[in-house]
């Protein structure tokens, strides 16, 4: 019995002192939302520390209202829901910039952005792009 006794001591303090450096390294909540902002939310708030992990409130790229949860070590978000780094903006300036014209009916749907446009060519496209990086992903 004293031999567990010691064992389950030893566990608890050893595992406080596992959760005390984890927390010295911790990010902090400025540090937390910069690298929010770098992920490409806005309108950032209700930061906290919750349950080991930071939580906080906000808009994705493409201007849904979300709930993230943050790794406390990493700075890299969970949204509660699909969101897209990019906004609506962004993927018509990168349509421009590729040459496409007359977009139009740009909308995020299912984690991809889909768009109309007309090619380069003069054709009348439909795309598809990466909701990270507003890569073509499909075209027809």
């Amino acid at each position: 019995m004293k031999k567990i006794a010691s064992l389950a001591f030893a566990c608890v303090v050893g595992c406080a002192g596992t959760y005390a450096i984890a927390q010295d390294q911790a990010l902090t909540k400025q540090e937390i939302v910069a690298q929010l902002k770098q992920q490409g939310y806005t309108d950032i708030h209700d930061v906290d520390f919750k349950d080991g992990v930071w939580t906080a409130r906000g808009r994705s790229g493409d201007g849904e209202r979300v709930k993230v949860r943050v790794d406390p070590i990493t700075g890299k978000a969970y949204p509660n829901k699909q969101v897209s780094r990019m906004s609506e903006a962004d993927i018509r300036a990168t349509l421009s910039s590729e040459g496409y014209t007359h977009v139009h009916d740009v909308d995020f749907d299912n984690g991809v952005w889909k768009a109309k446009a007309k090619s380069p060519a003069g054709a009348s496209v439909t795309l598809q792009l990466d909701a990270q990086s507003g890569r073509i992903i499909g075209t027809n």
